[in-house]
C-alpha cells in the first residue's frame, strides 16, 4: 500500500469504476478532487477558516513539497477568500493532474481510443488494485462496521457523502441505513474535524442540491416542451 498518496488520489481511484472505466461524480469531479486538496491541507495545519466561510493560509505555515499540495497553497495564500471561491479555482485541472499522478505510480492506466472511426475517447482501467482495496476496507470498517475513523478515513467518507458519490460504491459499501446515518455524522463533523472539513463537505452538499435542481428543471422544461 502507498502511504504517501495525498487524499484526492485515494478519492479518484476509489471513484474510477474499475470495470466501466468512468469516473463516478464526473459531472461535479472540480468540486470534490477541489475540496479534497484543501481538506488536506487543513488537516496538515497549513490553511483555517475563521468565519467557516472564508479560508486563508495559516501565518507561517511553510509550504508543503508536494507540488500539487503546493500549487494549492500559493493560491490559498494570495487572500482571504470564499471556501466555495477556491474550489473553483483549484479544481478544475485536478482530473487530469490526479490521473497522471497514479499512471506515474503504475496504479491506473489512460488509453486513448476513437468510436465509430472518429470521435476521440480516453479509457480509464485499473492496473494496481491494492492501495484502493485497503482505502476501500478502511471506509468499509468504519462505515459498515462503526469502528472508529482515523481522520483521514472520516474525511474520505465525509467527502463521498456529501458529493452523493457513496451510493455508486454500494458494489463494495452496503447502502444501508445504518452506513448512511454513519456518513451523514461524518460528514456534519462528529469525528473531531476542523471548521475547514466541516465547511468544504457542506459546499459539496449545496452543489449537489444545486446540481439536482437544475437536472430537474431542465427535465421539466423538457417535458412540458
Amino acid at each position: 500500500m502507498d502511504d504517501d498518496l495525498l487524499l484526492v488520489e485515494d478519492l479518484l481511484l476509489v471513484l474510477l469504476d474499475d470495470d466501466g472505466g468512468h469516473i463516478h461524480g464526473e459531472g461535479m469531479l472540480y468540486a470534490i478532487l477541489g475540496g479534497a486538496v484543501i481538506v488536506e491541507l487543513a488537516q496538515r495545519g497549513l490553511v483555517r477558516t475563521d468565519s467557516g466561510q472564508t479560508v486563508e493560509v495559516v501565518p507561517g505555515a511553510t509550504p508543503p513539497a508536494d507540488p500539487l499540495l503546493r500549487a494549492a497553497f500559493d493560491t490559498i495564500a494570495t487572500k482571504r477568500r470564499l471556501v466555495l471561491t477556491r474550489i473553483a479555482e483549484i479544481g478544475p485541472s485536478l482530473r487530469e493532474d490526479v490521473l497522471d499522478r497514479l499512471e506515474e505510480r503504475g496504479l491506473v492506466a489512460r488509453s486513448r481510443e476513437r468510436v465509430l472511426g472518429f470521435i476521440p475517447v480516453t479509457r480509464l482501467r485499473t492496473l494496481d488494485s491494492t492501495h484502493e482495496d485497503a482505502v476501500v476496507a478502511r471506509l468499509r470498517a468504519v462505515l459498515v462496521d462503526g469502528e472508529q475513523p482515523d481522520a483521514r478515513t472520516a474525511a474520505l467518507a465525509a467527502l463521498l457523502w456529501a458529493s452523493d458519490q457513496l451510493p455508486a460504491l454500494h458494489a463494495r459499501i452496503p447502502w444501508t441505513n445504518d452506513v448512511a446515518s454513519r456518513a451523514l455524522a461524518l460528514q456534519q463533523g462528529d469525528w473531531g474535524a476542523s471548521a475547514v472539513d466541516v465547511y468544504v463537505a457542506g459546499v459539496l452538499a449545496a452543489t449537489v442540491s444545486v446540481s439536482t435542481a437544475v437536472a430537474a428543471a431542465a427535465a421539466s422544461g423538457t417535458a412540458s416542451s
